[in-house]
């Protein structure tokens, strides 16, 4: 996994940090997926490419992840990185490493494998709809309803397939699987919602506008709040059915700061973010609290 580890902080802040805490083979299996997904989303996020060579390059990966261990993507590897699909170092190491990430994949257990597959796949072609929608000027959501869809593509799913991968074989959670999964959705899409309102006007520069032009910031924000509320519920549910502190670590972290991001965005606006100090600091007092057992999301 030294290999891997090393992608995943080239190509992650927060999950880079939260990833290792958790009890393998869950570990394995999150980080691999990460790697993945990361790899759909460097393609969906090529602006600076043709709508039609992102929409192929996402077809071509899905067709990747359905092939037997002959497909390892090595020519196509080739192909898209002469037309450099990022400015970013560690995304185009990332896609350099598809084959490697692919083989890693075929590794894992088979209904770890099935989860995370179907996932992807989903994940990659709901992106590839959004792209197709590209016009000249790029990507304009087109309402509240809209956002919320496309949220849980890139990140509502994600929220699910965790949620799957957290379940595989820990009989002890089976009393609050449901009203885990009834959560998940939100515990993807509140850390989306929240990036996308960080980032909103970087996302601009380069020709996307996932804020509807018909929706006021207010009510993204409080669609954001309420999503946190049930990602609150989700980790609290795997704390009280004395779930892995791993586990409860790896979903808290990531939930403690896109609420202080967030109140960050909405008193300084698009671009606001924690320094490093606060991000460690919000850390150790999760961390002291698991120590004490107590709640790791304070009311």
């Amino acid at each position: 996994m030294a290999d891997l580890d090393d992608l995943l902080v080239k190509t992650s802040r927060t999950f880079a940090l939260s990833i290792p805490v958790l009890p393998e083979p869950t570990r394995s299996e999150v980080t691999i997926s990460y790697l993945l997904f990361r790899i759909a989303d460097t393609f969906e996020d090529a602006s600076h490419w043709q709508a039609q060579s992102r929409i192929e390059a996402l077809e071509r990966f899905v067709e990747l992840l359905r092939a037997d261990n002959d497909e390892d993507g090595a020519s196509d590897v080739q192909r898209w990185l002469a037309l450099l699909p990022s400015a970013h170092d560690g995304y185009l190491e990332l896609i350099a490493e598809v084959p490697a990430v692919l083989e890693a994949f075929r590794t894992l257990a088979p209904r770890a494998q099935e989860e995370i597959r179907r996932y992807t796949i989903r994940t990659s072609q709901g992106m590839a709809e959004y792209v197709s929608r590209t016009a000249a000027s790029g990507l304009q959501l087109r309402d509240l309803a809209d956002l919320r869809h496309y949220c849980y593509i890139v990140a509502g799913l994600v929220g699910e397939m965790l949620t799957e991968l957290f379940l595989l074989g820990r009989e002890s959670l089976e009393p609050v699987a449901d009203y885990l999964r009834r959560r998940s959705r939100s515990f993807g899409e509140a850390l989306q919602l929240v990036n996308i309102l960080k980032d909103s006007a970087d996302d601009a520069l380069e020709g996307r506008s996932y804020l509807p032009a018909d929706v006021s910031r207010d009510e993204v924000f409080r669609l954001a709040r309420r999503d946190l509320d049930s990602s609150t519920e989700y980790v609290r549910a795997l704390q009280q059915a004395s779930a892995p502190r791993g586990l409860v670590a790896f979903t808290a972290l990531p939930v403690l700061l896109a609420r202080a991001t967030l109140d960050r965005v909405q008193s300084e606006g698009p671009g606001a973010k924690l320094s490093r100090p606060e991000v460690a600091g919000i850390v150790q007092q999760m961390n002291l609290a698991l120590d004490e057992d107590r709640s790791a999301l304070p009311a």
